[in-house]
């Protein structure tokens, strides 16, 4: 008979060489190639894909089964890595040795060796990857608060993932992690607050997250593919730290089915090189969204992270002014009455500015003083003897005082927390902030204290199999100091030794040193993050000017990228054929220049650009229209004639006409908008461009060739008419026009979004969203809406039974589209108002007052 099986220490699962589990997930395939592309490993699923045993694969080269374009792609991909963590994606490659399938790849390198992972691709590309980002960014922007930041992230990841759950988990001092905000589908529950014990997530999971911070696990009860051969000649397994396709570990697989999870996903949120948190999604069946979606959630990830470091600094550099204003003028006080060093109540005053707390000691010579709530005396003494133990001249702060100084429980109550400033070298005086204990309930996901048991894996943990919420009662703890008021302590001390050394040697070297770490946070508060829209990185990196700050390159860069958006809205508005030049310079001047529209005069006969033509004048017009409106003849009471026409070779010639503004000199430097002045039209169409720069106004000569060209024949007025821009009227009105419930038919959860938030704005008590026509038609038989918006196109079907429905019923109803005037409507439907999409408050708004009112006629 054997012994009694001891207890497991959660720590067993720290050994776990979870990046070496020797296999990969089956919804894709694994090659391991040599420097010289020969296979040196393969996933045993290989044959699944190219009609191949992984054993005959092995020693053959990669040129067997990838063609030599693909071979030189992956080669220019691999010249690409940076860094030894680096990954390079590629998608809807064909392989014709897989039957022509395309296929989605992610390469890295292990050790010597290049790591192909593939996975075929999804049949719907995931379509326009730097609008969908744009659209996700700007709505982290609009948030008013953290909270309001942290859940619109998840909630925007739940909207391009489609996982049940969508959890922000953030990881707290001690290891232990918090759902601090969450995004979860109806009748699941909410895990939203509650802890984890930091066991769930062991320490080299934290680490491969991240070097990995992207990891999916597509189905929890799939079986796994191990890689042939298991090790090398030197037995060695391959490490699969950065791998896609890398395996689960058992525990965690165990840990997720007591969860009731089929698939997950984790999004690592890194601020500042430090594992943050992470976005944890939950799906009840198996879910794998495909290859370029995830790449795009990875890269909503980084974008999210750096909008939260950028949040932080904002809140740290207004506590740290706010603070640095009352060390100064407690510097500047005691500087002229040293005597002030010694009363506890003015430096309590002027400390809790800079570092809440319920009380001070200050001991100088070994005289106590105190002020607030405090331990008694006779234990000050204790306490300093412990403090000369274990600290040098630093701060030192614990929120647990009693597991740092013997019978402190005694004085629990009032003092269980200390922040202690050292003033001196020998002997050693202090002053001494206490906060009080505060008792708090902690919410945990299951038991944290429950030991757990050996489990069918042998000699390591199982995981707990209840996650109910279990609430502990912490005392004797108080509110812990942060890592900004402990760096605020640390001024705080070199401003007090300036004062207490008078000027001594070590008073000038503290000066040193803290004029040094100031310099570094001001560095630091003023550094901001920069947008990585990778999609569009040539007109990122050209944009940037050393000149500029990060506002004007912002504004400026955003100015280029609409004025693009536009031209694609108008050149997609008449199905991608040729435009018109002066819609496009109307456009233009509506959008950017508002009222001084009036004076830009057009001439010219009606002329059709191409698309590529139209694009690349968009951006030449777009730099040419900012220009005036800042320095040139729109910056002052100036005009600007625009003329063009045709020449006897049917070449487009463009005359840009400054009068009446400024004196006009030739820039010292030419920056990326003169470059696409200058060189656009030459380099992208084949034409000529001339700028000039007399003092009475720009000049610019544009020649395109008659390539890009389709003349009408049609006649041009000498005045364009300026096109009504909905910023400058009266649609601005946010009174509320609706009451009671409003139905929102739409298969899109982030359009979905936009338009819910819009309807609650005009005053809808409640949005019910409905992504198909049977949501759709339950939510009406539910509830009686008082207006309804309807997404004509629903993927596989349209809303038109719905619409019919609710023309039977007598409810109010718009249609949404993007089709534009395509849209063709059944007989008994023709008139119904439609709304464009993308949704604007001002449109919606004035549609829904004509369908109701209309509505109300009837």
């Amino acid at each position: 008979m054997t012994g009694p099986i001891p207890d497991v220490d959660l720590t067993n699962c720290d050994r776990e060489p979870i990046h070496q589990l020797g296999a990969i997930q089956p919804f894709g395939f694994l090659i391991a190639l040599s420097p010289d592309w020969i296979v040196q490993r393969a996933s045993a699923n290989v044959e699944d894909f190219f009609a191949l045993e992984a054993d005959a694969m092995i020693g053959t080269p990669a040129s067997y089964y990838f063609s030599e374009a693909v071979i030189h792609l992956l080669r220019n991909r691999l010249t690409l890595l940076r860094g030894p963590d680096a990954v390079e994606r590629l998608f809807r490659i064909e392989v014709e040795a897989a039957g022509g399938r395309h296929f989605d790849f992610a390469m890295h390198m292990a050790g010597d060796s290049i790591v192909l992972e593939g996975e075929e691709s999804d049949d719907a590309p995931a379509g326009d990857t730097a609008s969908t980002i744009r659209a996700m960014i700007a709505r982290l922007d609009i948030a008013d608060d953290l909270p309001g930041f942290l859940r619109e992230g998840a909630r925007q990841v739940r909207a391009l993932t489609g996982f049940d759950r969508v959890m922000v988990y953030r990881f707290d001092g001690d290891g232990t992690g918090t759902v601090v905000a969450e995004a979860a589908r109806g009748g699941i529950g909410s895990f939203l607050d509650l802890r984890y014990p930091a066991s769930d997530i062991p320490q080299q999971a934290r680490q491969l997250y991240l070097r990995n911070p992207f990891r999916i696990i597509a189905d929890i009860a799939a079986t796994t593919v191990p890689i042939v051969p298991a090790s090398n000649e030197h037995g060695e397994p391959l490490d699969l730290s950065l791998s896609i396709l890398r395996s689960v570990s058992p525990i965690h697989i165990e840990y997720l089915a007591n969860m009731g999870v089929g698939a997950s996903m984790s999004i690592s949120i890194i601020v500042e090189g430090k594992l943050w948190g992470l976005f944890a999604c939950h799906h009840y069946a198996p879910r794998r969204p495909g290859f370029e979606r995830r790449s795009t959630a990875e890269l909503f990830g980084q974008m999210f992270a750096f909008k939260l470091e950028s949040r932080e600094r904002k809140q740290l550099a207004a506590y740290e002014a706010t603070a640095r204003s009352a060390s100064d003028r407690l510097l500047a006080a005691i500087a002229g009455d040293a005597q002030l060093l010694e009363n506890p109540d003015f430096l309590a005053e002027m400390l809790r500015q800079t570092v809440p707390c319920d009380g001070i000691v200050i001991w100088l010579d070994g005289r106590v003083a105190a002020s607030g709530q405090t331990p008694p005396p006779q234990a000050v003494p204790d306490i300093v003897r412990r403090l000369n133990a274990m600290t040098t001249r630093r701060i030192f702060a614990t929120d647990h005082l009693s597991q740092v100084v013997p019978g402190a429980n005694g004085y629990g109550d009032i003092a269980a927390g200390m922040l202690a400033i050292p003033l001196s070298r020998a002997p050693r005086d202090y002053v001494l902030l206490f906060r009080q204990e505060q008792i708090r309930t902690v919410s945990w996901a299951g038991d944290p204290h429950k030991p757990a048991s050996y489990g069918p894996h042998g000699a390591r943990l199982t995981p707990r199999k209840s996650f109910e919420a279990w609430r502990e009662e912490v005392r004797g703890r108080s509110q812990p100091f942060t890592a900004t008021e402990i760096r605020m302590a640390e001024m705080l001390r070199v401003s007090l030794i300036e004062v207490v050394l008078r000027l001594s040697d070590d008073a000038q070297e503290e000066r040193r040193r803290a004029s040094e770490r100031q310099e570094l946070l001001i560095a630091e508060l003023n550094h901001r993050v920069r947008n990585i829209l990778s999609l569009i990185r040539g007109l990122v990196r050209q944009s940037r000017d050393p000149a500029a700050d990060t506002q004007t390159y912002m504004r400026m860069l955003e100015g280029r990228i609409e004025a693009l958006a536009r031209a694609h809205d108008q050149i997609t508005q008449d199905n991608w054929s040729p435009a018109p030049l002066r819609r496009l310079i109307e456009t233009e001047a509506a959008a950017y220049l508002g009222g001084r529209a009036a004076r830009l005069r057009l001439s010219g006969d009606a002329v059709l650009l191409k698309p590529q033509a139209f694009s690349t004048l968009a951006l030449v017009l777009h730099e040419l229209m900012t220009n005036s409106a800042k320095y040139g003849a729109l910056s002052d009471s100036g005009t600007v004639a625009v003329d063009w026409s045709l020449n006897d070779n049917g070449d487009l010639c463009i005359n840009w006409r400054e009068q009446g503004g400024p004196p006009v000199q030739p820039p010292t430097r030419q920056g990326f908008g003169t470059t696409i002045i200058q060189r656009s039209v030459p380099y992208d169409l084949g034409g000529t461009a001339d700028i000039r720069y007399p003092l009475t106004g720009l000049e610019v000569d544009l020649c395109v060739p008659d390539r890009h060209v389709v003349a009408t024949g049609d006649g041009g007025g000498q005045q364009a008419a300026r096109l009504p821009d909905p910023r400058d009227t009266a649609a601005h009105d946010e009174t509320a026009i609706l009451s009671g419930v409003a139905l929102l038919v739409e298969d899109s959860l982030i359009i979905a979004m936009d338009a819910e938030d819009i309807l609650t704005a005009l005053g809808a008590k409640r949005v019910v969203t409905a992504a198909s026509v049977a949501q759709a038609m339950a939510e009406v038989d539910r509830e009686t809406p008082v207006v309804a918006v309807l997404d004509v196109n629903l993927g596989n079907e349209t809303s038109l039974p719905v619409a019919q429905e609710l023309q039977r019923r007598g409810i109010p109803f718009v249609f949404a589209t993007g089709y534009g005037e395509q849209l063709q409507l059944p007989d008994d439907l023709t008139g119904t108002r439609t709304l464009q999409k993308p949704y604007t408050a001002p449109n919606m708004r004035a549609l829904l007052i004509e369908a109701m009112g209309a509505r109300n006629a009837d």
